[in-house]
Order: structure tokens, then C-alpha cells, then sequence
């Protein structure tokens, strides 16, 4: 090599192999994300969660007032929100799996397929919520409110009348 050519000032003595990072998430070797499988695999952490929240509950009692009574109200509340939505997707999933189960007797039958639109599955759900509010007497404060919120939004499309 001439010493009167200039170094490069990055030169690369030894060559590297430069490591590719990939993400779990959007990479075909990791598979396909299945939510049941998944919820199966990690059925442990449920346990975990019920444990932590018990030990937020201890703590509220601790702490009664204050900045941190705040935040563990906030904490408690998230983890209580975050478990309703698992036990309502739980539902959803037990739902569409009875469907499934049922297209396949039909099946089995000797009857043709027949896949469900997306506003009759939206009607199941919302008749399976009905049913659910009346058992747990809830139907009627449920009910009031909706017709509160839906006379509100009539409202403000009438007309305003400044006579």
C-alpha cells in the first residue's frame, strides 16, 4: 500500500460481522401469534398479578392518605380494569369458540357452512350483555344511562331556538 494515499479515518482492521437485531414481534421464525395459545403458555402470570394485587391492597391499608395513597389507588384500579378486559376477552373467545364448535356439528350434519356477518356476531355479544345485566340486576341503571347519553346527543343536533 503507498504511504502517500490518505487512511481512511473509520478504516476496518479486522472485519466484523455486524449482528442483526430482529423483532419477535414481526419476524415468521417466532411463529404465529395466537392468543390462546399464548394465554396457556402464560397462565402462570395470573397467579403473579393476584398476588401483587393483594400486596397493593396491604400497602392502600398502610398508606392512608397522601400522594402515595394516590398512586396506589391509581395502580389498584388499572390492575382491577386490566383484569376485567382478560375476563371479557376470555368471554369473547368462549363465544366464538361455541360458534365454531356449532358450524362444525352442523357440519358433521351434513348441513352447509354458514359464517355469521359481522353485526350478527355484534348482536350475540350485545344480547349475551343484556342477559349477563339481567342476571347481575344491573339492566336498568344500564338501560338509564344509555337513554340519558343517546337524549343528550338528540339534543344537540335540534335546532336552537332564541325566540
Amino acid at each position: 500500500m503507498s504511504a502517500k494515499v490518505r487512511v481512511p479515518f473509520l478504516r476496518q482492521v479486522v472485519p466484523i460481522s455486524k449482528k442483526v437485531a430482529r423483532d419477535p414481534r414481526f419476524d415468521d421464525l417466532s411463529g404465529e401469534y395466537k392468543p390462546e395459545v399464548f394465554d396457556k403458555t402464560y397462565q402462570f402470570l395470573n397467579d403473579i398479578r393476584a398476588k401483587e394485587k393483594q400486596l397493593v391492597k396491604k400497602q392502600l391499608k398502610k398508606h392512608r392518605s397522601g400522594e402515595k395513597h394516590e398512586q396506589l389507588q391509581q395502580l389498584l384500579q388499572r390492575m382491577e380494569q386490566q383484569e376485567m378486559a382478560q375476563q371479557e376477552r376470555k368471554r369473547q373467545q368462549e363465544l366464538r369458540l361455541a360458534l365454531k364448535q356449532e358450524r362444525r356439528a352442523q357440519a358433521q350434519q351434513g348441513h352447509r357452512p354458514y359464517f355469521l356477518k359481522k353485526s350478527e356476531q355484534r348482536q350475540l355479544v350485545l344480547a349475551e350483555k343484556f342477559k349477563e345485566l339481567k342476571r347481575s340486576k344491573k339492566l336498568d341503571s344500564f338501560l338509564s344511562r344509555k337513554r340519558r347519553r343517546n337524549a343528550g346527543k338528540d339534543r344537540r343536533h335540534l335546532p336552537l331556538n332564541k325566540d
